[in-house]
């Protein structure tokens, strides 16, 4: 894998963030600033503006280049948050062989980076409830000797089952956490966006 499959996992979250904006907004209406979709979709626009105009050398130069444009594009804290993520993910790879091993400590320094902006826990009701789960499974896998695309589907598979947990979940962190009680029994946009982006590597990067 090289640059090339990067680029072609950073076009696929495009389309998927696309075909999803208006049910990340619906998401985001109950709980926040209906306004999560909208902001990815135009942030993941722009990115796909920047691979149209620009080429790459390495994946770490890409990743870091996304991650300044979505940080500069997306709104809300979304924009911040996925910014850091794929500049800390990138930051991980310069000078790296693109191995499992190397991808999940990219995607380990990625969520590190959330963590230190987002300041969420396990439970808090956010996009951390998709990564958690994400990164055990792909370490698991990767440990267990499986390849980069069976550690990924683990880690979107186990995304996706945080994702789902966060719906029963009293939001602790962020705008949800305003509503107390009444964020219970609303799914977690970031998380959901979270797993897309996973399921969008599982598609692309193996």
């Amino acid at each position: 894998m090289g640059v090339d499959s990067f680029v072609s996992w950073l076009r696929d979250v495009a389309v998927s963030l696309h075909d999803n904006a208006a049910y990340l907004t619906e998401l985001d209406s109950a709980i926040g600033d209906a306004d999560h979709g909208a902001n990815m979709d135009r942030g993941f626009q722009a990115v796909v503006g920047v691979l149209d105009e620009t080429s790459f050398d390495s994946a770490d130069e890409l990743l870091k280049k996304a991650g300044m444009t979505l940080v500069s594009k997306v709104g809300g804290a979304s924009g911040p948050l996925y910014g850091t993520f794929f500049l800390r993910f990138g930051t991980a790879l310069a000078g790296a062989d693109l191995t499992p091993e190397t991808i999940g400590k990219g995607l380990h320094a990625g969520v590190e980076g959330v963590l230190a902006r987002g300041k969420a826990e396990l439970g808090d009701k956010t996009m951390y409830d998709a990564w958690a789960p994400a990164l055990e499974a792909y370490d698991a896998a990767v440990a267990g000797g499986s390849d980069l695309g069976t550690a990924l589907t683990a880690a979107a598979e186990a995304a996706a089952k945080g994702r789902d947990a966060t719906i029963p979940l009293v939001a602790r962190k962020g705008r949800a956490s305003y509503l107390g009680e009444r964020s219970a029994g609303h799914q977690d946009p970031g998380a959901t966006s979270t797993t897309l982006i996973l399921e969008s590597a599982a598609r692309t990067l193996p």
